[in-house]
């Protein structure tokens, strides 16, 4: 069995900052790769920037010697900050329930985020709110600080982050700019249920950063609702209790309908503001993985780079 960390490519959606999974590229001029403009050779240049065939072209059409050189776009390391949703539904299905474990598949998630911005070179920071007094915002930085985060993604239960605390986190983020230039990629954990609204989603979305949804839901219970009229089921609520239900079939199949057009439409939402959402159904980090590879290639589709 291989030991390989799983990684997925960090694309940016924005043309000219986009990465392959390496250095991305900057708005500013630098000594990278990628071609930004050509223009006049000028004293001081160096000669290894000189378009050799465009000098050639020019220098033949105008009958005098001219000489072109490349400029390039600098490169700067992708940011990439985690944003974890800390409302107690979060941990609804702790271990041994047979469902979706929410802590155990942020974890997996989380952990591969990291490892895939480690891939590229990156800086990671973190933000959530473990209770209802205070957020905690861990600026992105290099081993030391990934080590940190992750040590914050084992947590097992949630506290009392309050409900809105997404776009708690997510204003805060904006008042934190200074840390995170254009490009970078915000992953939000969470199973939306408590979903930012269309204005904070536009407020992060105009700061020109690469915003992406990370859904969490159990497919049976939240994507869906199974069929079982008759039988008593657990409900869970917030603070860990569960109370016996018996529901009748034409209430079962009103909450599957429900919960499923409630997933349609989140999805139809964050597509309409170019966000776009990793759903995630398991724990199991080779399905995580699966997921995040899913939502590259959409990615590469959309941008033509295949």
């Amino acid at each position: 069995m291989s030991d390989a960390v799983l990684t997925f490519p960090l694309l940016s959606r924005r043309r000219g900052l986009g990465n392959w999974g390496l250095v991305r590229a900057s708005t500013r001029r630098g000594g990278g790769y990628e071609i930004a403009s050509s223009r006049p050779y000028q004293r001081g240049d160096s000669v290894r920037a000189i378009d050799w065939k465009a000098s050639a072209r020019l220098s033949s059409a105008r009958e005098t010697d001219e000489f072109i050189v490349r400029e390039h776009f600098a490169e700067e390391i992708p940011r990439v900050v985690v944003v974890v949703d800390r409302r107690p539904e979060m941990s609804l299905y702790p271990e041994p329930l047979p469902w979706l474990n929410k802590p155990a598949a942020v974890l997996a998630a989380g952990g591969l985020i990291l490892d895939s911005a480690a891939a590229a070179l990156g800086l990671v920071g973190y933000m959530d709110i473990p209770d209802a007094r205070r957020a905690r915002w861990l600026p992105p930085g290099g081993s030391e600080q990934a080590r940190r985060i992750r040590g914050h993604l084992r947590a097992t239960r949630n506290g009392a982050a309050p409900r809105e605390n997404l776009s708690t986190c997510l204003r805060s983020l904006v008042r934190l700019r200074r840390h995170l230039p254009v490009g970078s990629f915000v992953f939000v954990l969470s199973d939306f249920l408590a979903s930012p609204p269309p204005a904070t989603w536009q407020m992060v979305s105009s700061l020109g950063w690469d915003v992406v949804p990370v859904i969490v839901q159990d497919p049976r219970w939240e994507q869906s609702f199974p069929a079982a009229s008759g039988v008593a089921l657990p409900v869970t609520d917030a603070t860990g209790g569960f109370e016996l239900v018996r529901l009748r079939r034409r209430e079962a199949a009103a909450r599957r309908v429900e919960h499923e057009r409630r997933l349609a439409e989140l999805q139809r939402e964050l597509a309409a503001r170019e966000l776009d959402p990793v759903l995630l159904s398991s724990a199991d980090p080779k399905a995580i993985h699966s997921a995040f590879l899913h939502w590259h290639e959409r990615r590469m589709l959309r941008l033509g780079r295949r």
